[in-house]
């Protein structure tokens, strides 16, 4: 408690121009490695890509002005602005992105996220290692303004992207210079609104504008602090007593609280495409028989959960895929049905739960987390006579777990890139970077492909469905428990440039305070 309100009077002497909670201290400000929503949104305002997304989630221009697309639907030419800088000054080439792009896929950065150039010709091949010459991938720079990208099949969605923190430029002088300390204040150059001023753990991200943005005057807070608070009850006192202005992170308001604020002015809400679910190892032999995983997700009271506890007007999740991805319709989940699980269960070894081995659930810190962890324990116990652990983990820690598959069971969540089910199901291709369960199967794979070459939405709709069939109600090495609501809380009278969108995208440069405000 000290400690926390010694922070407090040590910000409130030194506040930035805009404060927002961002949740969970950052694992790494490097797009390359960057997995996380914390994460990215900071990214967001220290990067910029080809395009960018707009407050209300749309693709817009970016670093490229304009890009023209061939007949076929498979080549991209983007056209550089000529006024695109570097935070020191240095023009943004079209060799940067490629460069870029390059280190993203290199087999040496092991990006998690590579696996979204796997559109470009020869992305894959390159990222594992079975192709050594980068110039034989499908990106070119034909000169310093102009980028060429040649993807194997026509991608709807390639220009949302290119909005995304893999597929950010980075500055590799600097890269190369300062090695992994090369994101650190005072050696990080960025192409984005904002330059990364301060980094200062469990206190707080500083960003103060970058005067050499090709849209500066357009960018109207000159410092932004992100403060890394992932306690709700914390949060929502720094936001009450003036120290932040906007609670971004979705997890940051007190479900006990819920009922006497929803009706206040301040409080913003609306779906989203992200869906809190929860991850089997298997690679544990507890979970390696799909009639346990079945078995588990089948007691999961997911209509409990979101009337009892999230209570934010979540809508318990019959599928992995949210509802509004591009039109797509999910094919029925599997329903609560604890006889059918204790049956399954019996099948496959352990009746009643008799035999079955201790096993842990992994969860990543906050009141939210906690609640669903305990009520969890609960379902398992009462329903399959399975006793398990819990285990919480600080959210670095978490990450690194679940990264590595140290865990038996794990909470997740997923916040849609882009608005497409294949956000959704491509990371559970075997060996995808996202996947991390030890789910392979090569239908799936297969799957996904196709899905990829599919220029028809409605047959390319129909294989999604037979693949989301088997992630969640065949195969099953995740189950999904809800569908994400937005909530944040700042006041609209005095705060402009938020709006409620599907991808929850709110970008930083584009809020404002309105006249008079501040």
């Amino acid at each position: 408690m000290t400690l926390l309100v010694s922070s407090g009077c040590q910000r409130a002497r030194d506040r930035a121009e805009f404060v927002f909670l961002n949740g969970a201290e950052p694992e790494t400000l490097d797009p390359s490695l960057i997995t996380g929503q914390p994460e990215g949104r900071i990214a967001g305002a220290l990067f910029e890509g080809l395009t960018n997304f707009d407050e209300n989630g749309q693709v817009v221009p970016g670093v490229a002005e304009k890009w023209d697309l061939s007949p076929d639907g498979r080549v991209y030419t983007f056209h550089l602005r000529k006024d695109a800088r570097w935070s020191n000054g240095d023009t943004v080439t079209a060799r940067d992105f490629r460069d870029s792009w390059q280190r993203t896929l290199a087999p040496d950065t092991a990006s998690e996220y590579a696996y979204q150039l796997y559109y470009i010709h020869n992305g894959e091949p390159f990222n594992e290692g079975k192709l050594k010459d980068f110039s034989q991938v499908g990106v070119v720079a034909l000169d310093d303004r102009t980028l060429q990208v040649t993807l194997d099949s026509p991608t709807p969605f390639f220009t949302g992207l290119c909005a995304t923190t893999p597929l950010y430029p980075v500055h590799l002088p600097t890269v190369q210079k300062w090695g992994d300390d090369w994101i650190k204040p005072g050696h990080m150059v960025s192409d984005g609104a904002y330059e990364l001023d301060a980094w200062r753990i469990n206190d707080r991200v500083r960003l103060v504008k970058n005067p050499y943005y090709w849209d500066a005057a357009h960018v109207a807070m000159k410092t932004i602090d992100a403060l890394p608070i992932d306690r709700a009850n914390t949060a929502f006192n720094f936001y009450a007593s003036g120290q932040a202005d906007l609670i971004m992170d979705k997890g940051l308001t007190p479900p006990a609280l819920l009922d006497a604020v929803r009706t206040r002015s301040d409080f913003h809400t609306a779906p989203f495409l992200g869906t809190y679910f929860m991850r089997f190892n298997l690679t544990h032999a507890a979970f390696k028989d799909a009639r346990v995983r079945r078995a588990f997700s089948l007691v999961i009271d997911k209509k409990f959960i979101v009337d009892k506890i999230t209570r934010g007007g979540e809508i318990a999740a019959d599928s992995f895929v949210p509802p509004g991805a591009a039109g797509y319709q999910s094919p029925p989940g599997m329903q609560y049905n604890p006889d059918e699980a204790r049956k399954l269960m019996a099948e496959a070894g352990y009746p009643g739960g008799k035999g079955f081995p201790l096993v842990t659930y992994l969860y990543s810190q906050g009141e939210l987390n906690d609640a669903i962890a305990v009520e969890l324990q609960s379902m398992f116990r009462q329903e399959l006579g399975v006793n398990i652990t819990l285990e919480r983990q600080e959210w670095k820690v978490y990450l690194n777990s679940v990264s590595n598959m140290d865990y038996d069971l794990a909470r997740a969540s997923w916040v849609g890139d882009y608005d497409d089910p294949n956000t959704f199901l491509d990371m559970f291709v075997t060996n995808g970077g996202n996947n991390e369960t030890g789910f392979a199967n090569p239908v799936y794979d297969k799957l996904i492909a196709d899905a990829a070459a599919e220029v028809d939405q409605t047959k390319r709709f129909d294989i999604f469905r037979k693949a989301e069939q088997m992630l969640v109600s065949e195969e099953a090495p995740i189950c999904p428990i809800y569908y994400y609501v937005g909530i944040q809380f700042y006041d609209g009278n005095r705060l402009g440039g938020m709006a409620a969108n599907l991808l929850d995208e709110h970008p930083l440069q584009r809020m404002y305070w309105k006249q008079g405000a501040q």
